[in-house]
């Protein structure tokens, strides 16, 4: 099957997408044509798309006369960011409950509870701390998929980006991961069971969770992490 290569807007879209989320173009810098389209070695027009599609994704904001700069995460915008997160993915548990298959959020339930033994046990190298992020983003995918709703989807997985700018800042202890593991096994088993009102109520238990951890983990992008602190990727989805 032929794919369509990406056009120059695409490419300078992506290259700056991924500076963003790793960190690279850290929150606070200014995003301007000029610099951007020299640095990226594309013409103006493409870079203007590039940053407007940044800009309506959040990712950066209007600075008056400087053009764009990248968008501040502290204690307001994550905040706001787990109030939305925590009503979509609520609702999406709820969904998945009702209308998911069983037996395959049952096996996720046990790929959870194994994950949470590992934490528990021996040190886990940063390879296996990436696998384990990745059963979250197919346990995401699950969900998504069980909930038969195509907005609702959409709408988480704008949120996700975010989520992964939040997660690269804040690290993750060996203790957070073993209790993040806790926390999925428990809704994916409630979605199992079909028990709509404990899916709901795990997954809001897991947000606010999440979101007290980045409260008391944040760092600036520059400072390297503390001791016993796993360092994370933006790829990684959100746990």
């Amino acid at each position: 099957m032929l794919t369509t290569p990406p056009t120059a807007a695409g490419r300078a879209y992506a290259q700056l997408r991924s500076e963003i989320l790793d960190g690279v173009l850290p929150p606070g810098a200014h995003l301007l044509e000029v610099e951007q389209s020299e640095r990226l070695g594309v013409s103006r027009t493409p870079v203007r798309e590039a940053l407007s599609r940044l800009a309506a994704e959040g990712l950066a904001e209007p600075s008056g006369k400087r053009g764009l700069v990248i968008t501040q995460v502290d204690d307001r915008y994550v905040r706001s960011l787990f109030e939305q997160r925590s009503c979509l993915e609520s609702q999406a548990a709820q969904l998945a409950a009702l209308r998911g298959e069983p037996a395959v959020f049952a096996e996720f339930g046990d790929h959870f509870t194994q994950w949470h033994d590992l934490f528990r046990g021996a040190a886990v190298s940063d390879g296996q701390v990436s696998d384990y992020f990745a059963l979250i983003r197919r346990f995401d995918e699950a969900v998504n998929e069980a909930t038969d709703n195509s907005f609702l989807v959409d709408a988480m997985e704008n949120l996700r980006t975010h989520v992964a700018r939040v997660r690269r800042m804040a690290g993750h202890s060996r203790s957070r991961l073993e209790a993040s593991a806790s926390e999925h096994a428990l809704i994916a088993r409630a979605i199992s069971r079909r028990d709509a009102a404990l899916s709901v109520h795990a997954t809001r238990v897991h947000l606010h969770n999440s979101v007290e951890h980045f409260r008391r983990s944040w760092r600036p992008a520059e400072t390297e992490p503390t001791e016993g602190q796993l360092p994370t990727t933006a790829t990684e989805t959100p746990g």
